[in-house]
């Protein structure tokens, strides 16, 4: 899984429950599967780009890319 990845996991599952869509509302706008769905809002499976896309138009969501911040050196002055 990509760095970070959990974290936007854990928004669109955030994002499902909070829209009250079902899991057949949500197969019938994406076409992923109900029981990839219901893994998915257990944690047992992840997404792939196309249907996060797919997910974040069905919510009304916008994905944006951000560079990550560059993390500090560990030896100061060199």
């Amino acid at each position: 899984m990509m760095p970070g990845m959990g974290n936007v996991l854990k928004e669109i599952r955030k994002a499902i429950e909070a829209s009250g869509e079902t899991r057949y509302r949500l197969w019938k706008a994406t076409g992923i599967g109900q029981s990839h769905l219901s893994r998915l809002m257990r944690g047992e499976a992840g997404l792939s780009v196309e249907n996060l896309e797919k997910l974040a138009e069905a919510l009304g969501l916008e994905i944006t890319i951000r560079r990550a911040k560059a993390k500090a050196s560990k030896s100061k002055g060199r």
